[in-house]
């Protein structure tokens, strides 16, 4: 698919702390600049570009410079960067120097290559699903953040379960004693969620997922809503209640038993660019290994 759009300012972020990352990016610095765009480093990428003097600046200050952003690194780089970006509508372009990711499709040997037809403008472009959390204790918001993947609560006490009741829209679902519960976007489906039991839902799905945690009745299974319900947690005090919400890798102040939790859809998405020839399917047959003995 060609798209006539004129990149400009590209903003590069990196994994700090990942193998062949000063060579990659020095690659990148380069390569985009012989085409003409301007590139703009996150602070701590920039210890990695030696030769070099660019302009940096934290992910926020280099959302107001660039047009699009690429991010070398893994999947858990990738969200982060997602993270700071999305409220900002910056396209997200991932290049993998770990393991094979499902957001991270750019591989080191193709790096110039499958850059020059993104700046060309042939690419496939996702908007995916980003969701919010908000921790209310009486009527004070005492945290919000953004999720990608899913928002989760679960126990942080070792020796006992927490009750919790989901509502959806303001109407009751169900409560149950478990180990948790994940509220998984489409994205984040093939993360923690799926561990839990959940299906995998394709990433153009406007759905979400809840799915338990170790449940103590076992017919308490995943449920797909859609993506434009409520999803409210609360929780029924115990003796030694204990519990944490976490949303993709950032956790709040610990919850506490008359706490109750909202989660919904944002209004703005987040936005990738993948290289020609993107394949979800294929990657899911990759990663989970799937069909390995069938050749099509």
């Amino acid at each position: 698919m060609y798209h006539a759009i004129k990149f400009r300012v590209a903003a590069l972020i990196a994994k700090p702390d990942a193998e062949r990352i000063g060579e990659t990016l020095k690659i990148l610095y380069h390569h985009l600049q012989e085409r003409g765009i301007a590139v703009v480093v996150e602070n701590e990428s920039r210890r990695f570009l030696k030769d070099v003097d660019p302009e940096t600046g934290s992910i926020p200050a280099l959302a107001e410079r660039c047009d699009f952003a690429i991010v070398i690194g893994g999947d858990g780089t990738f969200l982060s960067a997602a993270r700071a970006l999305a409220p900002f509508d910056i396209p997200l372009v991932g290049v993998n120097l770990g393991r094979l990711g499902f957001l991270v499709d750019i591989s080191p040997q193709h790096l110039t290559q499958r850059i020059d037809e993104i700046l060309d403008g042939r690419f496939v472009e996702e908007r995916r699903l980003l969701l919010g959390a908000t921790l209310i204790r009486g009527e004070e918001v005492i945290f919000q953040q953004l999720a990608i993947n899913d928002v989760v609560v679960h126990r942080s006490n070792a020796s006992s379960m927490i009750e919790i009741m989901t509502r959806i829209d303001g109407v009751f679902l169900n409560s149950q004693r478990s180990d948790g519960l994940i509220v998984s976007t489409p994205t984040g489906s093939t993360a923690y969620a799926l561990s839990a039991g959940g299906p995998i839902l394709s990433p153009s799905l406007r759905a979400l997922v809840l799915a338990p945690i170790n449940p103590h009745t076992l017919t308490n299974r995943p449920i797909v809503v859609d993506s434009e319900s409520v999803v409210e947690i609360s929780f029924q005090a115990g003796k030694s209640f204990g519990a944490q919400l976490v949303c993709d890798n950032v956790s709040s102040p610990a919850l506490k038993a008359g706490d109750k939790v909202e989660i919904r859809k944002e209004s703005k998405s987040f936005r990738i660019l993948h290289p020609e020839g993107y394949d979800f399917f294929e990657i899911l047959r990759a990663k989970l290994n799937w069909s390995s003995g069938l050749r099509v």
